[in-house]
Protein backbone atom coordinates (compact mmCIF):
# COMPACT_ATOMS: atom_id res chain seq x y z
CA UNK A 1 0.00 0.00 0.00
CA UNK A 2 2.66 2.61 1.01
CA UNK A 3 4.45 1.69 -2.41
CA UNK A 4 1.38 2.26 -4.53
CA UNK A 5 0.83 5.58 -2.60
CA UNK A 6 4.70 6.50 -3.24
CA UNK A 7 4.23 5.75 -7.01
CA UNK A 8 0.96 8.13 -7.25
CA UNK A 9 3.13 11.07 -5.80
CA UNK A 10 5.80 10.47 -7.82
CA UNK A 11 3.84 10.88 -11.24
CA UNK A 12 1.55 13.99 -9.89
CA UNK A 13 4.82 15.49 -9.33
CA UNK A 14 6.12 15.17 -12.47
CA UNK A 15 3.02 16.95 -13.72
CA UNK A 16 4.19 20.10 -11.68
CA UNK A 17 7.67 20.41 -11.75
CA UNK A 18 7.86 19.53 -15.74
CA UNK A 19 5.43 21.48 -17.10
CA UNK A 20 4.30 21.37 -20.55
CA UNK A 21 2.11 24.44 -21.55
CA UNK A 22 -0.20 23.42 -24.51
CA UNK A 23 -1.23 20.75 -22.20
CA UNK A 24 -2.26 22.04 -19.36
CA UNK A 25 -3.05 25.66 -19.76
CA UNK A 26 -5.50 26.07 -17.70
CA UNK A 27 -5.07 23.71 -15.07
CA UNK A 28 -5.03 25.14 -11.14
CA UNK A 29 -3.38 23.15 -8.56
CA UNK A 30 -5.15 23.33 -5.46
CA UNK A 31 -5.06 19.85 -4.17
CA UNK A 32 -2.25 18.78 -1.38
CA UNK A 33 0.14 15.90 -2.42
CA UNK A 34 0.16 13.16 0.03
CA UNK A 35 4.18 11.81 0.79
CA UNK A 36 5.54 9.41 2.67
CA UNK A 37 8.00 10.66 5.46
CA UNK A 38 11.64 9.27 5.10
CA UNK A 39 11.13 7.14 8.64
CA UNK A 40 8.10 5.60 7.15
CA UNK A 41 6.08 6.83 10.37
CA UNK A 42 3.14 8.19 8.75
CA UNK A 43 1.74 10.02 5.78
CA UNK A 44 2.03 13.94 5.67
CA UNK A 45 1.34 16.88 3.09
CA UNK A 46 3.23 19.27 1.40
CA UNK A 47 1.93 22.49 0.24
CA UNK A 48 1.04 21.97 -3.98
CA UNK A 49 1.97 24.53 -6.73
CA UNK A 50 -1.32 26.61 -7.70
CA UNK A 51 -2.64 29.87 -10.53
CA UNK A 52 -2.81 33.18 -9.10
CA UNK A 53 -6.38 33.97 -8.33
CA UNK A 54 -7.16 37.29 -9.76
CA UNK A 55 -6.72 39.36 -6.44
CA UNK A 56 -3.30 37.75 -6.09
CA UNK A 57 -2.10 38.91 -9.67
CA UNK A 58 -3.12 42.08 -8.91
CA UNK A 59 -0.52 42.27 -6.21
CA UNK A 60 1.68 40.52 -7.93
CA UNK A 61 1.31 42.68 -10.87
CA UNK A 62 1.95 45.78 -8.82
CA UNK A 63 5.12 44.35 -7.37
CA UNK A 64 6.13 44.32 -11.49
CA UNK A 65 5.02 48.05 -12.43
CA UNK A 66 6.35 49.46 -8.99
CA UNK A 67 9.96 48.06 -10.39
CA UNK A 68 9.68 48.11 -14.03
CA UNK A 69 10.20 50.85 -16.96
CA UNK A 70 6.90 49.67 -18.64
CA UNK A 71 4.87 52.62 -17.82
CA UNK A 72 7.68 55.37 -18.78
CA UNK A 73 8.62 53.33 -22.24
CA UNK A 74 4.63 53.28 -23.26
CA UNK A 75 4.57 57.13 -21.98
CA UNK A 76 8.03 57.33 -24.57
CA UNK A 77 5.58 56.01 -27.34
CA UNK A 78 2.63 58.25 -26.33
CA UNK A 79 5.23 61.09 -26.76
CA UNK A 80 7.07 60.12 -29.98
CA UNK A 81 4.61 58.39 -32.20
CA UNK A 82 0.76 58.56 -30.60
CA UNK A 83 0.18 62.42 -31.89
CA UNK A 84 0.77 61.21 -35.85
CA UNK A 85 -0.87 57.65 -35.14
CA UNK A 86 -4.05 59.37 -33.77
CA UNK A 87 -4.22 61.98 -36.36
CA UNK A 88 -6.13 60.32 -39.04
CA UNK A 89 -8.47 58.81 -37.27
CA UNK A 90 -12.32 60.20 -36.58
CA UNK A 91 -11.49 62.88 -39.18
CA UNK A 92 -14.04 65.43 -39.92
CA UNK A 93 -16.03 63.79 -36.96
CA UNK A 94 -17.70 65.50 -34.38
CA UNK A 95 -17.19 61.98 -32.05
CA UNK A 96 -14.47 59.95 -31.64
CA UNK A 97 -15.30 56.62 -30.53
CA UNK A 98 -12.47 54.24 -28.56
CA UNK A 99 -12.58 50.86 -27.21
CA UNK A 100 -9.87 49.81 -24.64
CA UNK A 101 -9.89 45.78 -24.51
CA UNK A 102 -8.60 44.77 -21.02
CA UNK A 103 -7.75 48.38 -19.54
CA UNK A 104 -6.68 47.48 -16.04
CA UNK A 105 -7.24 50.53 -13.79
CA UNK A 106 -6.91 52.95 -16.68
CA UNK A 107 -3.82 55.21 -16.27
CA UNK A 108 -2.71 54.30 -20.22
CA UNK A 109 -6.21 54.75 -21.84
CA UNK A 110 -6.49 57.99 -20.25
CA UNK A 111 -3.21 59.37 -21.22
CA UNK A 112 -4.18 58.05 -24.77
CA UNK A 113 -7.32 60.10 -24.51
CA UNK A 114 -5.68 63.09 -23.39
CA UNK A 115 -3.38 62.69 -26.70
CA UNK A 116 -6.82 62.38 -28.80
CA UNK A 117 -8.04 65.70 -26.95
CA UNK A 118 -4.81 67.53 -27.87
CA UNK A 119 -4.79 66.12 -31.34
CA UNK A 120 -9.01 66.64 -32.50
CA UNK A 121 -9.18 69.43 -29.93
CA UNK A 122 -13.07 70.30 -29.31
CA UNK A 123 -14.17 66.92 -30.58
CA UNK A 124 -16.29 64.49 -28.32
CA UNK A 125 -14.80 61.02 -27.11
CA UNK A 126 -17.05 58.04 -26.75
CA UNK A 127 -14.86 55.76 -24.46
CA UNK A 128 -15.18 52.14 -23.62
CA UNK A 129 -13.61 49.75 -22.01
CA UNK A 130 -13.59 45.64 -21.66
CA UNK A 131 -11.96 44.78 -18.42
CA UNK A 132 -12.77 41.51 -16.41
CA UNK A 133 -11.19 42.40 -13.51
CA UNK A 134 -13.67 44.37 -10.72
CA UNK A 135 -10.71 46.15 -9.00
CA UNK A 136 -9.20 47.30 -11.75
CA UNK A 137 -12.49 48.44 -13.26
CA UNK A 138 -13.29 50.29 -9.50
CA UNK A 139 -9.81 52.06 -9.83
CA UNK A 140 -9.84 53.18 -13.42
CA UNK A 141 -13.79 54.76 -12.03
CA UNK A 142 -12.22 56.19 -9.54
CA UNK A 143 -9.32 57.95 -11.58
CA UNK A 144 -12.13 59.40 -13.40
CA UNK A 145 -13.67 60.88 -10.90
CA UNK A 146 -10.35 62.23 -10.04
CA UNK A 147 -9.28 63.80 -13.23
CA UNK A 148 -10.99 67.30 -14.03
CA UNK A 149 -10.23 67.74 -17.47
CA UNK A 150 -12.39 64.83 -18.82
CA UNK A 151 -15.18 66.52 -19.57
CA UNK A 152 -15.88 65.97 -22.78
CA UNK A 153 -15.21 62.10 -22.70
CA UNK A 154 -18.15 59.70 -21.96
CA UNK A 155 -17.28 56.38 -19.99
CA UNK A 156 -19.09 53.12 -20.74
CA UNK A 157 -17.47 50.21 -19.04
CA UNK A 158 -17.77 46.64 -19.95
CA UNK A 159 -16.65 44.44 -17.01
CA UNK A 160 -16.52 41.20 -19.05
CA UNK A 161 -13.65 39.46 -20.95
CA UNK A 162 -12.56 39.91 -24.20
CA UNK A 163 -14.91 36.55 -25.63
CA UNK A 164 -17.36 37.62 -23.37
CA UNK A 165 -17.50 40.96 -25.14
CA UNK A 166 -17.19 39.36 -28.78
CA UNK A 167 -19.74 36.94 -27.94
CA UNK A 168 -22.36 39.48 -26.64
CA UNK A 169 -21.92 41.65 -29.64
CA UNK A 170 -22.57 38.73 -32.14
CA UNK A 171 -25.79 37.68 -29.82
CA UNK A 172 -26.57 40.84 -30.06
CA UNK A 173 -26.14 41.32 -33.66
CA UNK A 174 -25.43 45.09 -33.43
CA UNK A 175 -20.93 45.56 -34.63
CA UNK A 176 -20.47 48.99 -33.14
CA UNK A 177 -17.29 50.89 -34.95
CA UNK A 178 -14.51 52.31 -33.41
CA UNK A 179 -11.93 55.02 -34.79
CA UNK A 180 -9.32 54.01 -32.29
CA UNK A 181 -9.10 50.12 -30.62
CA UNK A 182 -6.29 49.70 -28.03
CA UNK A 183 -4.97 46.07 -26.45
CA UNK A 184 -2.07 47.01 -23.94
CA UNK A 185 -0.52 43.80 -22.83
CA UNK A 186 -3.17 41.54 -22.52
CA UNK A 187 -3.45 38.86 -25.35
CA UNK A 188 -1.39 36.60 -22.78
CA UNK A 189 -4.56 35.93 -20.91
CA UNK A 190 -6.64 35.46 -24.45
CA UNK A 191 -7.41 31.68 -25.46
CA UNK A 192 -7.68 32.13 -28.77
CA UNK A 193 -5.38 34.76 -29.99
CA UNK A 194 -5.88 35.16 -33.93
CA UNK A 195 -9.72 35.48 -33.67
CA UNK A 196 -9.19 37.44 -31.37
CA UNK A 197 -7.06 39.78 -33.32
CA UNK A 198 -9.55 39.35 -36.57
CA UNK A 199 -12.90 40.28 -34.41
CA UNK A 200 -11.58 43.46 -32.74
CA UNK A 201 -10.16 44.63 -36.19
CA UNK A 202 -13.80 43.57 -37.53
CA UNK A 203 -14.52 46.60 -34.88
CA UNK A 204 -12.39 49.28 -36.84
CA UNK A 205 -14.40 52.08 -38.69
CA UNK A 206 -12.92 53.40 -41.99
CA UNK A 207 -9.37 55.23 -41.72
CA UNK A 208 -9.28 53.82 -37.65
CA UNK A 209 -6.25 52.19 -35.97
CA UNK A 210 -5.80 49.13 -34.09
CA UNK A 211 -2.91 49.47 -31.50
CA UNK A 212 -1.41 46.51 -29.94
CA UNK A 213 1.17 46.57 -27.36
CA UNK A 214 3.06 43.18 -26.69
CA UNK A 215 6.63 41.43 -25.76
CA UNK A 216 8.94 42.34 -28.09
CA UNK A 217 11.32 39.38 -29.59
CA UNK A 218 13.90 40.99 -27.91
CA UNK A 219 13.05 40.94 -24.44
CA UNK A 220 14.02 38.74 -22.06
CA UNK A 221 10.63 37.03 -21.10
CA UNK A 222 11.24 36.18 -25.52
CA UNK A 223 14.26 34.44 -24.48
CA UNK A 224 12.73 32.56 -20.75
CA UNK A 225 10.04 31.39 -23.15
CA UNK A 226 12.04 30.17 -25.99
CA UNK A 227 14.90 28.35 -23.90
CA UNK A 228 14.22 27.85 -20.46
CA UNK A 229 10.56 27.01 -20.66
CA UNK A 230 11.07 23.71 -18.52
CA UNK A 231 11.93 26.21 -15.96
CA UNK A 232 8.63 27.73 -15.98
CA UNK A 233 5.34 25.61 -13.73
CA UNK A 234 2.67 24.50 -15.47
CA UNK A 235 0.55 26.77 -13.22
CA UNK A 236 1.91 29.73 -15.50
CA UNK A 237 -1.86 29.61 -16.97
CA UNK A 238 -0.78 32.69 -19.68
CA UNK A 239 0.21 32.39 -23.65
CA UNK A 240 3.42 32.33 -24.24
CA UNK A 241 3.23 34.95 -26.88
CA UNK A 242 5.60 38.16 -28.51
CA UNK A 243 5.17 40.39 -30.83
CA UNK A 244 6.76 38.14 -33.77
CA UNK A 245 3.36 35.66 -33.47
CA UNK A 246 1.32 38.85 -33.60
CA UNK A 247 2.85 40.28 -36.58
CA UNK A 248 2.53 36.36 -38.56
CA UNK A 249 -1.55 36.39 -37.10
CA UNK A 250 -1.48 40.04 -39.41
CA UNK A 251 0.03 38.65 -42.06
CA UNK A 252 -2.24 35.87 -42.84
CA UNK A 253 -5.12 38.04 -42.21
CA UNK A 254 -3.39 40.17 -44.92
CA UNK A 255 -3.85 43.96 -42.78
CA UNK A 256 -1.50 46.40 -43.16
CA UNK A 257 0.67 47.17 -40.22
CA UNK A 258 3.66 48.49 -38.67
CA UNK A 259 5.80 47.83 -35.72
CA UNK A 260 7.24 50.67 -33.30
CA UNK A 261 10.41 48.92 -30.35
CA UNK A 262 11.09 50.51 -27.31
CA UNK A 263 13.45 49.32 -24.41
CA UNK A 264 12.41 48.81 -21.05
CA UNK A 265 13.52 47.01 -18.07
CA UNK A 266 12.37 45.12 -14.66
CA UNK A 267 14.84 45.33 -11.67
CA UNK A 268 14.46 41.57 -10.59
CA UNK A 269 17.37 42.10 -8.11
CA UNK A 270 14.97 41.00 -4.80
CA UNK A 271 14.44 37.72 -6.53
CA UNK A 272 17.90 36.68 -5.62
CA UNK A 273 17.46 37.30 -2.17
CA UNK A 274 16.30 34.66 0.23
CA UNK A 275 13.37 35.23 2.13
CA UNK A 276 12.50 38.76 0.32
CA UNK A 277 8.87 39.39 0.37
CA UNK A 278 9.34 41.68 -2.69
CA UNK A 279 10.96 38.92 -4.60
CA UNK A 280 8.73 36.51 -3.60
CA UNK A 281 5.85 38.34 -5.49
CA UNK A 282 7.74 39.24 -8.30
CA UNK A 283 8.38 35.60 -8.69
CA UNK A 284 4.77 35.37 -8.20
CA UNK A 285 4.35 37.22 -11.03
CA UNK A 286 6.98 35.76 -13.69
CA UNK A 287 5.52 32.28 -13.18
CA UNK A 288 1.62 32.83 -12.40
CA UNK A 289 2.14 30.81 -9.19
CA UNK A 290 1.10 31.46 -5.54
CA UNK A 291 3.96 31.52 -3.26
CA UNK A 292 6.56 30.20 -6.32
CA UNK A 293 9.56 30.28 -4.29
CA UNK A 294 7.50 28.41 -1.22
CA UNK A 295 6.41 25.77 -2.72
CA UNK A 296 8.19 24.86 -5.70
CA UNK A 297 10.91 22.28 -5.68
CA UNK A 298 14.50 23.66 -4.89
CA UNK A 299 15.72 22.18 -8.59
CA UNK A 300 13.23 24.26 -10.04
CA UNK A 301 13.42 27.16 -8.17
CA UNK A 302 17.55 27.29 -8.86
CA UNK A 303 17.00 26.64 -12.36
CA UNK A 304 14.35 29.62 -12.69
CA UNK A 305 17.00 31.81 -11.00
CA UNK A 306 19.48 30.59 -13.58
CA UNK A 307 18.00 31.26 -16.33
CA UNK A 308 16.75 34.71 -15.27
CA UNK A 309 20.53 35.57 -14.79
CA UNK A 310 21.37 34.29 -18.53
CA UNK A 311 22.85 37.76 -20.67
CA UNK A 312 19.39 37.08 -22.99
CA UNK A 313 17.22 37.93 -20.59
CA UNK A 314 19.26 39.67 -18.18
CA UNK A 315 22.02 42.64 -17.72
CA UNK A 316 23.68 43.61 -14.41
CA UNK A 317 23.80 47.82 -13.91
CA UNK A 318 25.34 48.88 -10.92
CA UNK A 319 24.95 45.67 -8.87
CA UNK A 320 21.36 45.28 -9.59
CA UNK A 321 19.69 42.68 -12.58
CA UNK A 322 17.57 43.96 -14.57
CA UNK A 323 15.37 41.79 -16.59
CA UNK A 324 14.90 43.09 -20.12
CA UNK A 325 11.06 44.07 -20.79
CA UNK A 326 11.29 45.25 -24.08
CA UNK A 327 7.80 46.11 -26.09
CA UNK A 328 6.76 46.35 -29.43
CA UNK A 329 3.98 48.59 -30.25
CA UNK A 330 1.87 47.30 -33.04
CA UNK A 331 -0.32 49.95 -35.37
CA UNK A 332 -2.84 48.37 -37.45
CA UNK A 333 -4.70 49.91 -40.04
CA UNK A 334 -8.47 49.28 -40.83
Amino acid sequence: MQLQKSIQVLQITEVLYFPYRNSFSSLNFEAEILTTPHDNSELYMIPSMRSLTAEEYVEAFKSFLDHSTEHQCMDEFNKEQMPNIVAGVGTGKSTISVLGVGSGTGEQDLKMIRILQAVHPGVFIDNEIVEPNPQHVAAYKELVNQAPDLQNVSFIWHQLTSLEYEQQVKEKGTHKKFDFIHMIQMLYRVEDIPNTIKFFHSCLDHHGKLLIIILSDSSGWASLWKKYRDCLPATDSGHYITSSGITEVLRRLGVEHRVYEFPSGWDITECFIEGDALGGRMMDFLTGTKNFLGTAPPALRRRLQEALCQPECSSTRDGRVIFSNNLSMIVVES
